[in-house]
């Protein structure tokens, strides 16, 4: 069975830069800022649930 692995920790400063370039052809300056934006979000807002599940946890609310 072949498996793809990607070595997502092992960015270089040229791989970094590309990507960079790439996100503002397809999206353009103005909107990666929003898109930067919506994804701090949602982060934030997935930590807080994680956060204030019990149940994943095991533990009872107080």
């Amino acid at each position: 069975m072949n498996v793809l692995v990607l070595p997502l920790g092992m960015f270089g400063t040229t791989e970094i830069i590309l990507i960079v370039l790439a996100l503002l052809l397809l999206f353009g300056g103005r909107k990666i800022p929003e898109l930067m934006k919506g994804l701090g979000t949602g982060i934030k807002e997935f930590k807080k649930a994680t956060k204030e599940d019990p149940e994943s946890t095991g533990q009872e609310k107080e």
